[in-house]
């Protein structure tokens, strides 16, 4: 079982387990400092969803650097199973999870989201299924941050207007048109 750590805020250097798992991917820590640095390092006032969880490591550092509320949906059981135990470990009451398919995730209340995480596995269609969905997910002024195996310039109705590339992956930062 592999490791990842937080980057910044207040869990940085923290290690997170990552479950040996097919598809799964944590979002290396340059293409995190890249992402914080467009969102900026303080997400005081922010929600965020990250919505294909995997190792959490998303979710983990938003809720590092300030995040109000963080939602973390990972379908797979060995996956939700290490983001429990992380969730426990770092006590945080702004930390929820749940274990679903990322299509049927219905946030309670009704809950919209000011950052969506997308890093979904690749090569199975996820960001075209989930995009109908995103407009019941998303605040009406919502970033997304996708990682893909190809450049994205749309997604539903948001437009890409950051991206990079780190080997084979390609993410985007996408603001609503």
């Amino acid at each position: 079982m592999s490791r990842i750590r937080i980057t910044g805020g207040e869990w940085r250097s923290r290690l997170i387990q990552v479950a040996d798992a097919p598809g799964l991917r944590p979002t290396p820590d340059r293409v995190r400092g890249t992402l914080f640095n467009w969102l900026g390092q303080d997400l005081s006032g922010r929600s965020c969803l990250d919505l294909f969880a995997g190792s959490g490591i998303l979710g983990f550092e938003a809720a590092s650097r300030g995040a109000d509320h963080v939602t973390l949906v990972e379908h797979a059981r060995p996956a939700f199973t290490l983001l429990k135990k992380h969730a426990v470990e770092l006590a945080s009451p702004r930390l929820e999870l749940f274990c679903c398919d990322a299509l049927k995730f219905a946030p309670p209340n009704a809950r919209r989201f000011d950052v969506i995480f997308l890093d979904p596995p690749y090569s199975l269609g996820w960001l075209e299924r989930i995009a109908p969905r995103l407009d019941e997910l998303a605040a009406s002024d919502a970033l997304l941050y996708a990682e893909a195996e190809a450049p994205l310039t749309q997604l539903g109705r948001w437009t890409v207007t950051r991206h990079g590339r780190a080997g084979q992956v390609f993410f985007h930062l996408l603001e609503p048109t």
